[in-house]
C-alpha cells in the first residue's frame, strides 16, 4: 500500500502551487523534472545560502534568486544535489541580475536528480507566496483536524448508543461520499455503505478489483485493515474517493478505528460480520422487495458462486448458524448461513451442476445429526437453477419449515421434509391469514370452542382425526378407557352438531382443526 512521507498529509503538490493564481505574476517555467510535479510540498522556504541542504528536514519548495550561485558549474550541480539528498521538494528560481536565463548546469543536475526545478521570467515578491501556501497549509491542516474530531465524535456516539456496523458504515459513506465496503482476509465482501447503484457498479467488478497486485489500492481507493491484539480480520475499503488523499486516508483510519472498537465491544456472543452480512443478504431475498438480480453483485462479493450453479434453500429449527456453519464447512460447500428469527436458520447451498442435491441435502441432515447429537428436521425448498427463482425457493423452504412446526410430532416424517411431505397441514399453514379460512374454522368449531370443557374435548378431536378415526390408538394415546372415549367423541358430536363416522364431515372438522391450530400458532 502507498505510504504518505511523515509530515506531509496535508500537504499541497507542486503542481497545485503552481497552479495558484497569486504566482501566475511571475509567469512560472518548469524547466526540469516536471514528471515529478506531484510531490508533496510541506513548506516554502526563501534561501539564499549555498548550503541550505544542511538546514532542510524533507518536503519543503525552495525560493531562491542564486546570487550565490553565479559562475561556478560545479557549485551549482552540488546545490541541486544538496537539495536533493535532503529530499527538498521542488526549486524556485527567480531569474534576474544573477541568472538572466535557466542555468543549463543547475536544468541538467535537477532533472538527473528528478527535482522539479521552475524558473520566473519576471519579478515575483518571494513573500507573496510564502504567505500564500503556508496559509493554505495551515487551512488544511486545521480543516483536516476538525473533520478528524467530527468523524471519530459521530461515530463514536453510535458505538455507545449500541448502533449496529451497517448504522457506522452509513455514517462514514455520509462523510466520504463514495461507496465503502467490509471485506474479510479473503476479500469477500461483507458489508456495504454509499449510493447503492455506485455500490453495485464495484461489487460488479468486485472479483477482478479484489484479485489485482496489491489488492484495491489505486486512484481514490483506500484501504485501512482492521484488527487488534495481533490479529488482522479484514479491511474498510473506500472506492473511488474523490477528495484530496490525506483527507481520504484520515477518514479510512477513523473508520477502522470505529469498527474494531465496535467488534471487540460486540461481545463473544454476538453474529459475526460474516452472519450478520449473509443474514442482510437471505432476507431481502425473502422478502421481495426487489427482484433476485439486485442482488446478485452482492451474493458473488459475498463468495457465493452463481454462475452455472444448483441452489438448494434449507431452513432448520432449534439449530444455531455456528452448527449449521460448521457442516456445511465439514462438507465442504459453498453456502450462505444465517439465522434469521424464532430459532429459524436458513442456509443456501450453491452446488456445482453435477452434483446430485437430495442424496447431499440427506447427507447433510445425517452430518448435523451427528455433529448436534439430535435429530434435527430439515425443511427443504425446491432445487433451483436460475438465480431469479432463489426468492421463491427460500419462501416455499419457510413455509414447509412452519408446517413441520405446527405438526403434533414430527415422527414419521423424512429427516428433509418438502413440500410434499407436509400436504394439507401444509395447506393450511400457507392459508392462515386468509379471513375465509379464518371465518371457516370459527364457524365449523364454535360450539366446540366455546364449551367449558374445550382443553378437555379439543385433544381428544384432534387425536382421534390425526390417527384416521381410529378409536383403540386415540384411547391408547390419551390413557383412558374406550367407553371414556365414546363419551367424549358423543360430546364433541353433540357439541358440534355433526356426525363424526360421516367422512365428509369428519374431513371438515378436521380441515377447520388444522387451520384453527395453524392460527393460534
Amino acid at each position: 500500500m502507498p505510504t504518505t512521507a511523515p509530515g506531509t498529509e496535508h500537504a499541497l503538490s507542486v503542481r497545485q502551487i503552481l497552479a495558484l493564481e497569486r504566482i501566475a505574476a511571475g509567469e512560472p517555467e518548469v524547466v526540469a523534472a516536471a514528471h515529478h510535479l506531484d510531490r508533496a510540498v510541506r513548506w516554502v522556504h526563501v534561501a539564499e545560502a549555498a548550503d541550505v541542504g544542511v538546514m532542510l528536514t524533507g518536503g519543503e519548495m525552495i525560493l531562491t534568486t542564486g546570487v550565490l550561485l553565479t559562475g561556478d558549474a560545479h557549485t551549482q550541480t552540488e546545490y541541486i544535489r544538496s537539495l536533493h539528498r535532503a529530499e527538498a521538494s521542488a526549486l524556485v528560481l527567480g531569474l534576474g541580475r544573477a541568472f538572466p536565463s535557466p542555468p543549463e548546469d543547475m536544468r541538467r543536475a535537477a532533472e538527473r536528480y528528478g527535482l522539479p526545478m521552475v524558473v520566473l521570467h519576471r519579478p515575483f515578491p518571494f513573500a507573496e507566496l510564502t504567505e500564500e501556501v503556508q496559509s493554505r497549509l495551515v487551512r488544511r491542516k486545521f480543516a483536516a483536524v476538525s473533520l478528524s474530531e467530527g468523524i471519530r465524535t459521530a461515530l463514536t456516539g453510535l458505538i455507545t448508543a449500541g448502533a449496529p456496523l451497517q448504522a457506522l458504515l452509513d455514517e462514514v459513506a455520509a462523510h466520504s461520499a463514495c461507496p465503502v465496503l467490509v471485506t474479510n482476509l479473503a476479500h469477500r465482501v461483507l458489508a456495504t455503505a454509499g449510493e447503492r447503484p455506485a455500490v453495485d457498479d464495484v461489487l460488479r467488478d468486485w472479483e477482478r478489483i479484489a484479485r489485482q497486485p496489491g489488492g484495491v489500492d489505486g486512484e481514490g481507493w483506500l484501504r485501512a485493515d482492521l484488527g487488534g491484539r495481533g490479529e488482522r480480520w479484514g479491511s474498510v475499503v473506500l472506492c473511488g474517493y474523490r477528495g484530496d488523499g490525506a483527507t481520504g486516508r484520515l477518514l479510512a483510519d477513523r473508520a477502522a478505528e470505529a469498527l474494531v472498537l465496535h467488534r471487540m465491544l460486540s461481545g463473544a456472543g454476538s453474529a459475526t460480520w460474516e452472519e450478520q452480512s449473509a443474514r442482510c443478504l437471505l432476507a431481502d431475498l425473502i422478502s421481495g422487495t426487489a427482484p433476485a438480480r439486485h442482488f446478485l453483485p452482492r451474493a458473488r462479493a459475498a463468495g457465493l458462486p452463481v454462475n452455472r450453479r444448483t441452489f438448494v434453500p434449507l431452513v432448520v429449527r432449534d439449530r444455531t448458524a455456528t452448527q449449521l456453519d460448521r457442516v456445511v464447512r465439514l462438507l465442504g460447500l459453498p453456502a450462505l448461513v444465517a439465522e434469521l428469527a424464532d430459532g429459524t436458520t436458513a442456509v443456501l447451498l450453491s452446488l456445482a451442476r453435477d452434483q446430485a442435491a437430495q442424496p447431499l441435502t440427506a447427507h447433510f441432515a445425517a452430518r448435523l445429526h451427528a455433529e448436534t447429537g439430535e435429530p434435527a428436521v430439515i425443511a427443504a425448498g425446491p432445487d433451483r437453477t436460475t438465480w431469479d427463482e432463489v426468492p421463491a425457493a427460500l419462501q416455499e423452504a419457510l413455509h414447509v419449515a412452519d408446517a413441520v412446526a405446527g405438526a403434533a410430532s414430527s415422527s414419521g416424517l423424512p429427516a428433509v421434509v418438502r413440500l410434499g411431505d407436509v400436504r394439507l397441514r401444509g395447506l393450511m399453514r400457507l392459508l392462515r391469514d386468509d379471513p375465509r379460512v379464518q371465518s371457516f374454522a370459527e364457524r365449523e368449531l364454535d360450539g366446540l370452542l366455546c364449551a367449558d370443557d374445550t382443553d378437555a374435548l379439543l385433544p381428544v378431536l384432534r387425536t382421534y382425526l390425526a390417527t384416521g378415526r381410529n378409536k383403540s390408538r386415540t384411547a391408547q394415546l390419551h390413557h383412558m378407557s374406550r367407553p371414556a372415549l365414546y363419551r367424549r367423541l358423543e360430546a364433541i358430536e353433540t357439541l358440534l352438531g355433526i356426525d363424526l363416522d360421516d367422512f365428509e364431515q369428519a374431513a371438515s372438522v378436521h380441515i377447520a382443526l388444522l387451520a384453527h391450530d395453524a392460527q393460534q400458532a
